[in-house]
């Protein structure tokens, strides 16, 4: 076979399944792994993929690429709003709680959701604390959840309140659950977003909270973005509205990450 043709094969392979790996296509091509490297190489070079470690993801996926907060509101939303849904009976509605919400599309549903909070009995309080301003802007309604945004730089794509005084804020709380969106949920790399100042505060996130959740529809699974925020054992739920693949779930089963699917 000419190395065009096994080229167009790449691509082909590629364009299907959105990642390839070079042992795999070293045993399909019967090459060796350096002709396939090769391969790679050429073809990334005529923007036909993109070469991440081992393999090649396609090249429509590119690690920095973010869309706008309002784009992004008109994706997905059977499956986001299932994701929130599932995401609400992690919320305690009785005692005294506090939650954590991160900026983005799903855990806006979720604050959507705790629009209608009451407290199950006199004296049991919720308070909510986020870094996202149309998440504050709605909970404000609330007048049953005490409100907490915490302040920052804010990030026009997302709403997001960003920096290093939001990291600060962050660095001094420790809240019961925090829920936190996420733009690649990988098995080698883990928790991913594309912005360097979003991950800094999704990072505190992390770390500030006692128990973390990460909502993230089936389109962020098994894609890696730029940053990494989190690696997978430093998640203790990730909610989906499908199933992970065989690579991720088992990642994630070794990372002792609970999987609830929406």
């Amino acid at each position: 076979m000419f190395a065009e043709e096994r080229q167009a094969l790449i691509v082909d392979l590629v364009t299907s399944s959105n990642r390839v790996t070079v042992s795999d296509l070293a045993s399909r091509f019967d090459v060796t792994p350096e002709t396939v490297r090769r391969d790679l190489d050429s073809l990334e070079g005529a923007r036909q993929l993109r070469r991440v470690h081992g393999g090649a993801v396609a090249f429509d996926r590119q690690s920095m690429s973010e869309l706008s907060l309002e784009e992004r509101q008109t994706q997905r939303q059977d499956e986001k709003q299932r994701i929130a849904a599932a995401a609400l009976t992690m919320i305690p509605s009785s005692q005294t709680g506090s939650v954590l919400l991160d900026a983005g599309t799903t855990t806006e549903l979720l604050a959507d959701l705790l629009l209608d909070w009451t407290p199950a009995a006199p004296g049991d309080e919720l308070l909510v604390i986020t870094n996202a301003v149309p998440i504050a802007t709605k909970l404000a309604g609330n007048d049953a959840i005490s409100l907490y945004i915490l302040g920052g730089r804010v990030r026009g794509l997302t709403r997001a309140v960003v920096g290093p005084s939001t990291i600060a804020q962050l660095d001094s709380l420790r809240p019961d659950i925090a829920f936190v969106g996420a733009n690649g949920v990988h098995a080698e790399f883990g928790f991913s977003t594309p912005d360097a100042v979003e991950s800094a505060v999704k990072t505190a996130i992390v770390r500030s909270a006692r128990r973390v959740v990460a909502l993230a529809d089936s389109s962020k699974l098994d894609k890696e973005t730029l940053i990494r925020f989190a690696a997978l054992g430093d998640i203790d739920v990730l909610i989906a509205d499908a199933l992970p693949s065989d690579e991720l779930a088992a990642a994630l089963a070794a990372a002792d990450v609970e999987v609830v699917i929406a």
